[in-house]
């Protein structure tokens, strides 16, 4: 299919960006890498009346550390990330290297930006579970002005956020406090968005965890923090079995929805699997 007729506007900056999205209305649609959008337009899930480019926006794209704090700018690509060679951005943000790897096959990898995929809000993205799991600041600008807000209050459902028609997104802000941050997913091919994933962040002190955070995605409209699961890590020794226990109770605390690809139950089971082994990876780093 090819999409439905809509005006094609171009923004060299980001203040060009929101005056065009606030002229066109709230039907526009921002375009960055397209790699979810241009499906969508063929498909006709979306009829945008008119489609903004940003992805000319140079002052978008970029990695920079400030203190305790990796800034992304949104039209940063995954292999930019992928391939960063800062060794600042390597010491404590190495994790997300890891996870660039993950997301699609490599032509999508050279074309798709963090803030493309954050704004899109699949709940099995690789950037949108790392954006939860760490408590980032999502940054939004309109005409109005900047606003920041939580991962946590960013994700509202399926494909849903905080972001106004006339904001687009700007700017991710990661914390550097995790030291040792893991991503495990399942799919049945290389490259296809993952069925179930799980993402971890601890502190050890000598042998005992004080301080753990699990996520998963794939199991509910957003993804979701387990509270079982962190609550029964803190204060335990990283043993075979505290990992294996943190992984059931992560999947006690989830009712993953059922299609084509897996049931129910077999996204739960791939919980607990997930979660034990991604535990298991954070520790050995």
């Amino acid at each position: 299919m090819k999409p439905a007729p809509f005006a094609y506007r171009r923004a060299d900056t980001t203040a060009e960006a929101v005056t065009l999205l606030a002229d066109e209305g709230d039907e526009a649609k921002i375009l960055a890498g397209g790699q979810s959008l241009v499906p969508m337009l063929n498909f006709r899930l979306v009829r945008p009346t008119a489609l903004i480019d940003v992805s000319r926006i140079d002052a978008l794209r970029y990695l920079s550390r400030d203190d305790d704090v990796l800034r992304i700018g949104a039209l940063t690509r995954h292999l930019d990330i992928e391939r960063s060679a800062d060794p600042r951005i390597r010491a404590d943000f190495g994790y997300l290297r890891d996870a660039a790897k993950l997301v699609g096959h490599y032509p999508i990898r050279t074309a798709g930006t963090m803030g493309g995929s954050l704004a899109h809000a699949d709940p099995s993205a690789e950037w949108c579970l790392l954006a939860l799991l760490l408590d980032a600041e999502i940054e939004m600008t309109s005409l109005r002005g900047r606003r920041s807000v939580r991962a946590s209050d960013f994700f509202s459902g399926y494909y849903e956020t905080a972001l106004e028609p006339d904001e687009i997104l700007t700017e991710v802000r990661l914390p550097a406090r995790w030291s040792r941050v893991a991503l495990r997913e399942f799919a049945r091919r290389s490259g296809d968005f993952a069925l179930v994933s799980a993402a971890v962040a601890v502190e050890l002190e000598g042998d005992v965890f004080v301080a753990a955070r699990v996520a998963l995605g794939g199991v509910a409209p957003k993804p979701v923090r387990v509270d079982l699961a962190e609550q029964a890590l803190v204060g335990s020794h990283p043993t075979d079995e505290v990992l294996r226990q943190a992984g059931r109770l992560a999947a006690d605390d989830v009712r993953p929805p059922a299609d084509v690809h897996g049931s129910s139950e077999y996204r739960t089971k791939l919980v607990a699997v997930l979660v034990e082994q991604a535990l298991r990876k954070a520790v050995q780093r």
